[in-house]
């Protein structure tokens, strides 16, 4: 089989790269042992173009393991550089849907989520990395160590317990999505690390539905899609064919 087979490739010219990133796979490789896409990118590239010898592929950010879609790659290292620093910036514009589990009926804290209240809004918190279990968690805004997050939202639709969120972050802390919902007695959809009791495969319900960046040299906004997973069409059917 093709690399080119086994990668969703959505935009791709001499400086970028962007695919839509499988859940369950790593962004990149830390220890060796996974399989990760930017091997398998590394791999299309080579076979692709005939290249020699070791391709250049710069990580500009990265997706959790469980979360699937729009995944960017720097092909040059000027490319790299320069998309680093809009990450870094916060000039990349991020658009995510999540699927949220209703806090229970009566549940504490239910009357404080305000995506049961309102169409749109947004959350901020304090966040810090709980190191022995890999975690990250909300804490107060004096906390040694705590960053700022922010996010807006705006509902996209509601069925049977569940919530269709879209989600612009502001920041980029680790787990921020997932540990910002779960904080509010919602977590994500099959994200068990945060407290969903669901199961959703190497899934959860957190997908980068697109992102909007600056093409390193054109300076031209380039925006880039990604369809969601097979298994939200399946699974989220009814909620995703609902509309505020």
């Amino acid at each position: 089989m093709s690399f080119a087979d086994a990668l969703d490739i959505l935009y791709e010219d001499n400086h970028c790269l962007a695919l839509n990133k499988p859940a369950g796979w790593p962004t990149t490789h830390f220890d060796g042992k996974d399989e990760t896409v930017d091997r398998l990118a590394k791999s299309y590239l080579k076979e692709k173009y005939g290249k020699p010898g070791n391709v250049f592929l710069g990580v500009v950010h990265r997706l959790d393991k469980p979360v699937s879609g729009v995944l960017l790659f720097a092909r040059t290292s000027k490319a790299a550089a320069r998309l680093s620093e809009q990450f870094r910036e916060g000039m990349v514009e991020k658009q995510c849907w999540a699927v949220v589990e209703d806090a229970p009926p009566g549940s504490r804290g239910r009357d404080l989520v305000p995506w049961l209240k309102s169409d749109t809004g947004s959350l901020e918190d304090y966040l810090k990395k709980s190191e022995p279990n890999a975690r990250v968690e909300v804490v107060p805004k004096d906390t040694p160590g705590a960053q700022f997050a922010r996010l807006l939202f705006v509902v996209r639709g509601r069925h049977n317990g569940l919530t269709w969120l879209e989600l612009r972050p502001h920041t980029g802390r680790k787990h921020q999505l997932r540990v910002q919902l779960a904080s509010r007695a919602c977590p994500i959809y099959g994200d068990v690390k945060y407290g969903s009791d669901q199961g959703l495969g190497h899934n959860i319900g957190l997908h980068a539905r697109s992102l909007t960046f600056l093409h390193p040299t054109s300076k031209e906004p380039i925006t880039v899609k990604a369809d969601v997973p097979k298994v939200w069409r399946g699974r989220f059917a009814h909620l995703l064919a609902s509309t505020t």
